[in-house]
């Protein structure tokens, strides 16, 4: 009996590309579209950092222009007088006051912004989680001057019942004590923020919430996990990450605020060591109230204080995209 000795030919090599083919390759883009494409990306890339530089310069410009007639310590004075002979101005009333409204505000809003994200993604029937979310969307366009002007008439005159009570409680700290006087303070500044910020954090968490992987959340439910045993073991680490994001997009419009702090504060030049007192200030804040009267040299001394608060909204968002690199790998970041 003959027997055939079968043989495996290997398969032909695969054609190799061109040197062309090979260059285009390297540049990402093989077709004309692509190529198009590519082009008006990275020119938009490359514009939105020319005009990041160009603002920056500019305020530099005047900035230096203004400070080097400043007789004061421009970074610890507690005045602002920039029609004087020898001008007198200083941040460090507009800075503490940025910084404390925003504080408040963040404290306020972050973990109600989270609870309610949860409870319309977790918790609430599809009927009722649809038409809360589409009110939230609706406080989210509503005009910041609204705001300020529902801040003065409705929420200054029904505080003196919180700040009593704060005063009666907790007045021996120094933080809530309270002289009786209007409460347009910076407790009242950072609630309307608060307010203010609480849609945006709320929309982006519950985005973020909502991609949560189903069979995570499954898994818990199969090991025997009680529904907020799922949400803190799955569903919070997974958007954890968002929710910084979303805090940040608050805190940035926090920083911001000009028309409805102007509105609501009682401006001056100190520093109040209780939050219920009256006074203080922030960058927007005076900035609206006092450029339309202000000379050229009083601009630039303004703008001066713009830089600080600029300088001051890059080292949040730096500092928020360093906290999310860290966490990226313990989010859905790389599912």
């Amino acid at each position: 009996m003959d027997t055939t000795q079968i043989t495996d030919t290997p398969p032909p090599p695969a054609p190799q590309p061109t040197a062309t083919e090979q260059k285009r390759a390297a540049r990402g883009a093989t077709r004309p579209g692509d190529r198009i494409f590519l082009g008006f990306s990275r020119g938009s890339g490359i514009f939105l950092l020319v005009i990041m530089a160009a603002i920056a310069v500019f305020l530099t410009y005047r900035a230096s222009l203004a400070i080097s007639k400043d007789h004061g310590n421009f970074l610890t004075t507690f005045e602002w007088n920039t029609g004087l002979q020898e001008p007198v101005f200083g941040i460090a009333v507009l800075a503490f006051g940025t910084i404390v409204s925003s504080i408040v505000a963040m404290a306020i809003a972050v973990p109600i912004a989270v609870a309610i994200a949860l409870f319309l993604t977790h918790y609430a029937p599809r009927k009722l989680s649809g038409p809360i979310a589409y009110v939230i969307d609706l406080l989210a366009a509503v005009p910041s001057i609204v705001y300020g002007l529902w801040g003065a008439l409705v929420l200054v005159p029904h505080m003196n019942g919180l700040f009593g009570w704060l005063d009666d409680y907790l007045g021996w700290t120094g933080i809530f004590s309270w002289q009786g006087g209007a409460p347009r303070s910076m407790l009242t500044v950072g609630i309307l923020l608060a307010i203010m910020i609480l849609p945006i954090i709320t929309n982006v968490s519950r985005e973020v919430f909502r991609q949560t992987p189903r069979m995570n959340e499954e898994a818990a439910l199969a090991l025997g996990a009680t529904r907020w045993e799922v949400i803190r073991m799955a569903v919070i680490p997974f958007g954890r990450s968002g929710v910084i994001s979303a805090s940040m997009l608050g805190l940035g419009r926090a920083l911001g605020e000009t028309m409805a702090v102007a509105t609501v504060l009682s401006p001056t030049f100190d520093i109040q060591a209780s939050l219920l007192d009256p006074g203080g200030g922030t960058f927007a804040q005076n900035i609206a109230s006092k450029f339309g009267e202000a000379t050229e040299f009083g601009r630039d001394a303004l703008i001066a204080s713009g830089l600080v608060l600029f300088v001051i909204t890059l080292l949040v968002n730096g500092a928020a995209r360093a906290i999310i690199a860290r966490r990226a790998e313990y989010s859905g970041a790389n599912a």
